[in-house]
């Protein structure tokens, strides 16, 4: 338990390390070329724990809270300068500057996601074909026509080659209500099948896309052994460990995962016996379930993932590109993350997403740690995602977010002089209100999804 909570908490320091670093070194490099004088460059918030100062007279701190960070820049605030130093001021530079200054923080976190994508296509990377394993009987999978062991290969136009994909794909049309068009193959026979969305809605927190679309993947036949064990789970509280292999369930013999499973969903909040082998020795574990709400139903859930089996060679795609397809593919991947984020972001205010599935620091010290006990290239990939979903919200339009500052420049640059301190001030607080609160609902689904 302590190893796994230093597991989580390290892997949320460390993304966030990095993002933060990434998109604050980018307002700082641009305003050092622009000849602002930096004051401090600071990695996160509070009380210092480590600083120097460079030759460059910037002082560089590392903060006792890691959930962000700031560059000080000379002048910044308006700040009486004397006239020989404002050359050197934040305040004194042409708006060009001001706005290049600003908007790099987060653009830098936009290029970093589209060079890590690129990386990822260069390296290579194995991923399970996206076969149908079962289909949800009156779900929308069911009502298009799709059937178990049908391949995807286009939604909407778009190929398709990972189940990531398929849930970018569906994720993007959510709230629809025209038809969503998908091409499949079974065996030989290639079709294209289509159904009308009708405003298609569910929770992100709970459920993934493609599950809610009512298709699971096809994986090989799992034998019942865990592997990582969630934090705080009911598997985590009967004292559950990764390598486990479940002998029998209820007294009954149990040889396949999806057996499991099957009793797990009916028995939300039961208690169950489990009869598991742990080394050479034979053990007695009774378990209380959690309970789970998954498209409007409650389910029984343990909270322990399954150990991988290995994957037949023809049920898996390798994508890998030449460097310079890579990079077109990278840059692509990065525009394809931020359209969806933005969209998701107006679905939020607009209703279509509930306020439920915004996340917060526990829900990104989770999924850190998870894929980071992945590989490598999960962890890059998470990276990746999350330095987008950083730079699109950064860009935001809202007063106290890089957004807001350009939204002022925009104002100043149509007006021929900058909007009045007082005004900026006052829509500083909105912003800060607006920050404060999403922030609040963040943290309190965090803390319910526990």
């Amino acid at each position: 338990m302590e190893l796994e909570l230093l597991q989580t908490i390290t892997s949320l320091i460390l993304t966030i390390g990095i993002l933060v670093t990434i998109h604050e070194y980018g307002h700082f490099w641009v305003a050092r070329k622009c000849g602002v004088k930096v004051l401090r460059f600071s990695i996160g918030f509070g009380a210092p724990i480590w600083k120097r100062t460079g030759a460059d007279g910037t002082e560089y701190v590392l903060a006792s809270i890691p959930l962000g960070g700031y560059v000080k820049m000379f002048g910044e605030n308006n700040a009486s300068v004397a006239p020989e130093e404002r050359h050197q001021s934040f305040f004194y530079k042409t708006l060009g500057q001001r706005v290049a200054i600003v908007a790099a923080g987060p653009l830098v976190n936009l290029a970093f996601a589209a060079i890590a994508y690129a990386a990822l296509f260069a390296y290579g990377v194995t991923y399970p074909k996206p076969i149908v394993g079962v289909v949800e009987s009156g779900s929308l999978a069911d009502s298009i026509g799709i059937q178990s062991g049908m391949d995807l290969i286009e939604i909407d136009g778009r190929p398709v080659r990972t189940w990531e994909d398929i849930n970018l794909a569906l994720a993007a049309r959510v709230g629809s209500l025209s038809e969503i068009d998908m091409v499949v193959a079974k065996g030989n026979e290639v079709s294209r099948l289509s159904t009308s969305l009708n405003d298609w809605r569910f929770q992100f927190d709970e459920i993934s896309p493609i599950r809610a679309f009512g298709i699971s993947p096809w994986v090989p036949p799992m034998e019942p052994i865990l592997s990582q064990i969630q934090l705080g789970s009911a598997a985590s509280k009967a004292g559950l460990q990764p390598g486990d292999l479940i002998k029998t369930l209820n007294n009954q013999p149990v040889t396949l995962w999806s057996e499991v499973v099957t009793v797990l969903r009916v028995s939300p909040g039961k208690q169950l016996t489990l009869l598991v082998q742990r080394g050479p020795n034979l053990l007695e574990i009774p378990v209380t379930l959690d309970r789970k709400i998954v498209n409007g139903e409650t389910i029984g859930y343990l909270g322990a993932n399954v150990a991988n089996s290995v994957w037949p060679a023809d049920k898996q795609v390798t994508v890998q590109m030449n460097p310079l397809a890579s990079i077109v593919a990278g840059g692509e991947k990065m525009l394809q993350m931020s359209w969806l984020t933005l969209t998701s972001i107006g679905k939020l205010f607009t209703g279509v997403v509930s306020l439920d599935n915004l996340s917060g620091p526990i829900t990104i010290a989770k999924v850190a740690s998870a894929s980071a006990s992945s590989g490598i290239e999960s962890f890059i990939n998470f990276l990746a995602f999350i330095s987008v979903s950083l730079g699109v919200l950064n860009l935001l339009p809202i007063p106290m977010l890089d957004g807001g500052h350009l939204a002022f420049y925009a104002a100043e640059w149509a007006r021929g002089r900058p909007l009045s301190e007082r005004l900026q001030a006052f829509a500083m607080k909105i912003g800060l209100v607006v920050v404060g609160c999403l922030m609040v609902i963040a943290i309190f689904n965090d803390v319910s999804r526990l």
